[in-house]
């Protein structure tokens, strides 16, 4: 366990500028002389680590130390390669192509044939089922503008249609679920915000150079996963049995429960807005919504409205 918790140090101050050494402790569930001891040894193992007092101090390791080939293993080289194939398959970038070479070329002749004759295990595909070239062509265009820090302006649609023109300093790009994403800092809104890529109808780069912000990518992207500040409604559902395999795909079996007519009946909260009436919609006869009422009338009214298309 010591040895794999000293390995795991020297990767991580070598992935990172500086690590304080309550972040190790916490992140290596061991306590603050541990880490003291951990780092003795890694230094008396000839891997220079330096340290820093005060509020911004921590741990580094000096800028000229590399680790050799020879602790990367081939499974750890195949498993790069995989997910550069899947990062390639989606985005425009002759670098990508230089890297995933590069990372290849690590790999000795009697690997790359042992690699061959097991044959891929796992593909990753980033690519959505639809709008692949148009969304390829806003990737390639809005990393590179990241990467300049160049100006965008964006005519973006919202959930409801209505459009509207916004100049922001893209962050980064971010794949959520089955979508690609740009986080940008909006200059209409003063702050930053996610632009989901197939909303946005058109985009311009501009030449203007916007100076580097505080906001990281990896901030902004740990704020996803945070409650937002709309709305939420409990709801109480009850599906036919014949959309099981759906409603346990979505909602997950610990919110579901099986009633003795076979019927699901799930217990779930979600914002109330359009998309949760269009998803509830897609159910179509085999759903009925039992809680709250005021949910109940809004999907009856709807389906009602649409059933009045057809008459």
């Amino acid at each position: 366990m010591k040895l794999q918790r000293l390995l795991g140090i020297t990767m991580l101050l070598l992935s990172r500028k500086r690590v304080g050494a309550q972040e190790l402790a916490e992140r290596f569930e061991v306590s603050l002389r541990t880490i003291y001891r951990d780092i003795e040894a890694i230094n008396a193992a000839d891997i220079p680590i330096a340290s820093f007092a005060g509020v911004d101090g921590g741990y580094e390791i000096m800028d000229e130390y590399r680790i050799e080939r020879q602790i990367v293993t081939l499974d750890d080289l195949s498993s790069l390669v995989t997910a550069l194939k899947g990062m390639q398959s989606t985005l425009q970038d002759g670098q990508m192509d230089h890297l995933l070479a590069k990372i290849s070329a690590l790999i000795a002749k009697n690997e790359q044939h042992r690699m061959e004759e097991a044959g891929e295990q796992l593909i990753i595909g980033l690519s959505p089922w639809t709008r692949v070239e148009a969304d390829k062509d806003k990737l390639a265009e809005l990393r590179l503008a990241a990467r300049n820090r160049n100006v965008v302006w964006l005519t973006y649609s919202n959930p409801e249609g209505d459009m509207g023109e916004r100049a922001v300093e893209p962050i980064g790009l971010a794949w959520k679920g089955s979508a690609w994403y740009l986080y940008a800092y909006c200059r209409l809104r003063k702050d930053c915000r996610t632009f989901k890529l197939s909303r946005i109808r058109k985009l311009r780069v501009d030449m203007e150079v916007f100076p580097r912000r505080k906001e990281r990518l990896e901030d902004l992207d740990a704020r996803w996963g945070q409650r937002d500040t709309r709305s939420y409604i409990t709801m109480v559902l009850c599906f036919h049995p014949r959309v099981r395999v759906r409603v346990e795909e979505f909602f997950g079996p610990e919110q579901m429960t099986v009633e003795e007519d076979g019927s699901l009946l799930v217990r779930s909260e979600f914002p109330e807005d359009n998309w949760l009436y269009g998803m509830l919609l897609s159910y179509g006869p085999d759903l009925r919504v039992l809680e709250p009422k005021s949910l109940a009338d809004e999907i009856s009214g709807q389906a009602s409205r649409v059933a009045e298309l057809y008459k």
